[in-house]
């Protein structure tokens, strides 16, 4: 099975579950259970009150961008990684096959985050909820901002969100899995 022709399969170990649930993948255009879209944004929001920093500063920057460095070259990823606080690019680093249009993705998801003190992949999910796109809306700008995974803000206990750090070149789930991945290893 190719990955955006079905979505993931994953065992519900709840006792009244009888079958299998879908889960949601966000790169397939196709119909998936608005009960898997529900269960990957809850996800991402344990996430969000889970990955926090006590501080973060430039030092703790380059530290994270090197631990994401290193797990993108370890496992041959095409990625471009970026942390930012606000405009000021605090560690940037281009892997092997990343390309310039990765550039421009992380300058559109990384504001997503930015706008909405929210991952870019929980943006794009919220506008799922019902039908359709946040893209199909009028009043958002697909040249500024983009609604996939990848960018996840830095939250500050105490403080909110401060910066974001961004990843692009692989599937949007897979991006905003990997920034998650690296948070989690970081803060333990």
């Amino acid at each position: 099975m190719k990955q955006k022709e079905h979505a993931h399969m994953h065992l519900n170990t709840s006792a009244a579950a009888a079958q299998p649930e879908l889960a949601f993948d966000p790169d397939f255009g196709g119909e998936q259970p608005e009960s898997a879209l529900r269960s990957l944004i809850r996800r991402i929001e344990t996430e969000i009150q889970t990955l926090r920093f006590d501080k973060f500063d430039q030092g703790d920057a380059l530290a994270l961008g090197l631990l994401l460095t290193g797990l993108g070259m370890s496992r041959k990823l095409p990625i471009a990684i970026d942390i930012r606080r606000n405009q000021h690019i605090l560690f940037h680093a281009s892997l092997q096959g990343a390309t310039p249009d990765n550039d421009i993705w992380i300058e559109r998801k990384a504001r997503t985050a930015e706008r909405y003190c929210e991952p870019s992949l929980l943006v794009g999910l919220r506008g799922r909820l019902g039908g359709g796109r946040l893209e199909d809306n009028g009043w958002f700008d697909q040249l500024r901002y983009a609604s996939h995974g990848g960018a996840f803000p830095i939250y500050l206990n105490g403080a909110g969100a401060v910066g974001t750090v961004t990843v692009s070149g692989l599937p949007q789930q897979a991006d905003h899995d990997l920034v998650v991945e690296a948070l989690g290893s970081f803060l333990n």
